[in-house]
């Protein structure tokens, strides 16, 4: 699922497909890949013809809460470490690109669009600060294209339109920035005040967004919850369909796919092509010692 105007078919195709898909939808597991690294703790992936490209956190020290808010904050900055890696179909490393800086460290959920990987790092906590990268996949090069005064925590690039699409922290709110033609953000400078939208959405908060075309994009994600008082707490995984003109999901299924360790498979990043009958996903939700996960489900009226 690639953004030039062939694979914006693909793109389409998803989405239609995904509509079709419901709860009663089965997933089969077609392959499971162990990843033969650290992979730290992943957050968004892209595959590009026979290779994968994870954003990922290295947490060095993890950050504190504060008794009180300081300054707005809830909690310092800790300390880590960002990667964008590069793996084969066998779990293989392959590269390895550092991101961030001093205390901007998190990568979030990435897109790719044909050409580069987009992909945000910003402070491990609420209402902080980003830099949002374009990465040359071939070179695996990172190019800094704009600042901005809020955790952006996954991004899409909408190449239709020429704009970027962000998430916050826990995706609450949703922000759009405009590309001039010479590929600059045109309102980098607005205040978050003035620019972010409400995500009217609350059952999961997405970890990893995919633009599909038409105005829309596919995300990731999970939310925790707690049966009673008394009752245990689990997480519930699923997949969102966005229209990114209204901000607004306008097609939600919760995914009932587990690790046997019980992390739903949309903890972490993931991946979606189109199949000959339906979709294929790839996911990677465990953290440092990872396993690649593939599933299938077909759509319509091959969905049993």
């Amino acid at each position: 699922m690639l953004n030039s105007s062939g694979a914006l078919a693909q793109g389409r195709l998803i989405s239609e497909r995904f509509k079709q898909l419901t709860r009663a939808s089965q997933w089969r597991m077609t392959a499971s890949v162990p990843v033969n690294f650290n992979t730290h703790h992943p957050q968004g992936m892209v595959k590009i013809g026979e290779f994968y490209y994870v954003s990922s956190v290295e947490v060095t020290q993890p950050t504190r809460r504060f008794a009180q808010p300081q300054n707005g904050f809830d909690r310092d900055t800790g300390a880590g470490r960002g990667h964008l890696f590069k793996f084969d179909a066998q779990g293989n490393l392959l590269a390895d690109l550092p991101l961030g800086e001093g205390a901007i460290y998190h990568p979030g959920g990435i897109d790719y669009d044909g050409k580069f990987i987009w992909v945000p790092v910003a402070e491990y906590r609420p209402n902080s600060h980003s830099i949002i990268y374009r990465v040359d996949p071939a070179a695996m090069k990172a190019t800094e294209v704009f600042r901005y005064s809020d955790h952006i925590g996954g991004i899409v690039h909408n190449t239709e339109n020429h704009t970027l699409h962000g998430v916050s922290w826990g995706s609450r709110s949703f922000y759009r920035w405009t590309l001039n033609p010479q590929g600059r953000v045109t309102n980098a400078g607005t205040p978050p005040e003035k620019l972010r939208r409400q995500n009217p959405s609350f059952y999961i908060d997405y970890q990893d967004c995919k633009f599909l075309g038409r105005g829309e994009m596919l995300c990731a994600g999970l939310s925790n919850y707690q049966a009673g008082k008394a009752g245990g707490r689990f997480s519930l995984g699923g997949l969102e369909l966005v229209d990114l003109a209204a901000d607004r999901a306008i097609h939600q299924l919760p995914l009932d796919l587990w690790t046997e360790s019980g992390s739903p498979m949309t903890q972490n990043p993931f991946w979606i092509e189109p199949t000959e009958r339906g979709l294929r996903a790839w996911f990677l939700p465990e953290d440092r010692q990872s396993t690649l996960y593939v599933f299938e489900v077909n759509t319509g009226s091959g969905s049993k």
